[in-house]
């Protein structure tokens, strides 16, 4: 059975997951780009949690991250564009199903990255604060 985290996890993936852009989970960039872009999430860590007692509940704010990555001569609008479609997708449900307490995004810091013999890369980390509890750390 799955973990609480890991359960959180496959359901931002999936919700990623439906957007155009090809959604890759803890890869390596590769070596091409798609035309629609192409977003990485990384599992990140959970913060230090909070514990309540009575009920023992381990509350968390985990920081998980997504590396957003275009590339093209419009790789400016094409970068906006898929942020934009990120936070869309988050703010659709930021229970993420009732699996988390609160799920968001923080503002991307893009850079432009030259590439030798192609168009240039411009990309982003994205961190997203998954907020949730549970009773077991491990589970």
């Amino acid at each position: 059975m799955p973990t609480t985290r890991e359960t959180i996890l496959a359901a931002l993936h999936a919700r990623l997951s439906a957007l155009p852009a090809t959604t890759l989970r803890g890869e390596v960039l590769p070596e091409r780009v798609p035309a629609d872009g192409l977003l990485i999430l990384r599992d990140g860590e959970p913060s230090e949690p909070d514990v309540t007692l009575s009920p023992l509940r381990y509350h968390y704010q985990h920081r998980a991250e997504i590396e957003a990555v275009v590339q093209g001569a419009d790789r400016d609008a094409a970068f906006d564009t898929l942020c934009a479609s990120i936070g869309a997708a988050l703010a659709t449900d930021r229970t993420l199903g009732g699996l988390c307490d609160w799920v968001e995004a923080e503002a991307p810091r893009p850079v432009d990255l030259a590439v030798e013999g192609a168009a240039n890369l411009k990309a982003a980390v994205i961190p997203v604060v998954l907020h949730y509890s549970t009773a077991d750390p491990l589970s």
